[in-house]
């Protein structure tokens, strides 16, 4: 076991975890709560409280105060919130092993992972809209409007902050997706009000604790830690909200979106994903390509939104590639997430590994071939699951058409490159997909073809502050990260002056 860190054992030596609202931990209206288990022991490692309606409307309160016209966050320069916002990548480097190990014991992923995707991502986020800050601009039109008495016009647009944003974060990138959603609405000018997810609120707390301490306004960064059902469902409801963004589930998203149409709120939606990963026989290096599939979808125990979850792998070499995956699954080491040599951890609670073997049994009660894994646990206590494999002909089983969010894969052969794209287009979802071929004419005919709003070839997708992210179909609306991460906080006014 590695050894926690001074701060990290300093704040779990608090049990009992409140919000945090106006810059200062803040008593819980309720007395309900929710446990935080640690999915590698099954152990308790504290308590959150579940926010009512009273505690986000104090949090929203004090998000709309510090967004007010006269506030220190409002009347701050650009160049001057960036500095704080500098000062809070800092903070999060500086104490990225604590971060880190939190993350860890939350969730369960590997302290590897936490550390370069989580603390070392948001840290990265962070520092990428610190420097936008000071570039988000407007436009100069010319108009043919006509003026009398030889008047003229002068025409211009302006970008302003939206005002409070509801930040809704899943728990599989805790800190990297709250940086996704924080930093770009922050360095527009907007106030936060987060809720984390259930599972793994903490760490969320002590990012809040960091914000603090980098100098940013009482109220520009709040947190109300809850469930769904009561604090979300308070939150994107909320009259005083003017921008709710959220990653998770399809379904959960479209009941935010049609709460959101009661008070005419903006909506940003990361959902599911079921992307493709498409292996064509002339893969440069059909080895290189299996390796990157099975990183593609093991990767954080396969509960990543753009998981490679089904690979579509050309006759040919279809049996080569498929075993050379199952090879690449069976030889990785199945351990707790603080030991340094492993390469999968256990998922993140009891229900959801519950819900994952649901579905490998439906795979086989459907006619799936299990080539690899299956539903039985390695480990003597958590949540773990070895690596799954599927082997497939029918495109329209359950396994192929729904977000399993773990370490299953359904592979299915094709014909050619038509055949590939009828069995990749053929879903609901679109939000990522992965080519492997050395024809970069092949690529690009499915670049242009394929339904995803990320493909990356010869590569598992990764993200990077610049590069945005969202999906076509029922993955979603809207972008994150790049310059339109940015815009999607801001709100565009047009002015004309006549002189």
């Amino acid at each position: 076991m590695i050894k926690l860190t001074t701060r990290l054992i300093k704040f779990l030596s608090k049990k009992e975890h409140t919000h945090f609202i106006n810059g200062e931990y803040t008593k819980a209206n309720g007395t309900n709560q929710i446990s935080v288990i640690n999915p590698a022991t099954e152990e308790e490692i504290g308590k959150v409280a579940i926010g009512n309606s009273e505690d986000v409307n104090n949090a929203v309160a004090a998000a709309k105060k510090a967004f007010a016209y006269n506030s220190d966050w409002r009347k701050m320069s650009p160049d001057d919130r960036g500095k704080i916002m500098y000062r809070f990548a800092d903070l999060i480097t500086e104490h990225s092993e604590s971060i880190a190990q939190l993350v860890t014991l939350e969730n369960g992923k590997l302290i590897k992972d936490a550390r370069s995707s989580d603390a070392g991502g948001a840290a990265k986020t962070f520092r990428y809209y610190a420097g936008w800050c000071t570039k988000i601009e407007g436009e100069t039109l010319d108009l043919s409007q006509p003026q009398k008495g030889g008047r003229q016009n002068f025409a211009f647009t302006r970008r302003e902050p939206i005002g409070v944003v509801a930040a809704i974060v899943p728990w599989n990138f805790p800190i990297s997706i709250t940086a996704w959603k924080v930093a770009p609405a922050l360095a527009a000018g907007c106030t936060v009000v987060l809720k984390p997810s259930e599972e793994t609120p903490l760490s969320a707390l002590l990012l809040a604790e960091l914000a603090m301490e980098a100098g940013m306004p009482a109220g520009v960064f709040n947190v109300v830690t809850g469930d769904g059902r009561m604090t979300g469902a308070s939150l994107t409801a909320h009259s005083d909200v003017k921008k709710i963004t959220f990653t998770g589930s399809t379904f959960t998203g479209k009941i935010i979106g049609k709460t959101a149409m009661e008070n005419v709120t903006g909506v940003s939606l990361e959902l599911g994903g079921k992307s493709p990963a498409i292996v064509f026989d002339d893969a440069t290096d059909l080895d290189f390509a299996a390796q990157g599939v099975a990183a593609g979808i093991f990767r954080n125990q396969g509960q990543v939104c753009v998981a490679g979850s089904r690979v579509y792998i050309q006759k040919k070499v279809f049996d080569k590639v498929l075993t050379d995956i199952s090879h690449a699954a069976e030889k990785m080491k199945i351990s707790h997430g603080f030991d340094e040599s492993a390469q999968l951890g256990p998922l993140v609670s009891k229900g959801h590994l519950q819900k994952v073997r649901q579905y490998i049994e439906t795979g086989m009660n459907e006619g799936a071939t299990l080539v690899s894994g299956g539903k039985d646990n390695p480990m003597d206590k958590g949540y773990f699951l070895k690596p799954t494999i599927f082997s497939a002909t029918d495109n329209n089983q359950t396994i192929i058409n729904e977000e399993i969010f773990g370490p299953v894969l359904a592979a299915v052969p094709f014909e050619d490159m038509e055949d590939a794209l009828r069995l990749a287009n053929d879903s609901q979802l679109g939000l990522a997909a992965t080519v492997w071929t050395k024809d970069i004419s092949k690529a690009m005919a499915m670049i242009n073809r394929l339904e995803a709003g990320v493909v990356y070839v010869n590569s598992p997708v990764r993200s990077d502050p610049n590069l945005p992210l969202g999906g076509y179909k029922q993955s979603g609306i809207g972008r994150e990260l790049g310059k339109v991460g940015v815009y999607n906080y801001t709100t565009l006014k047009s002015v004309n002056i006549v002189y």
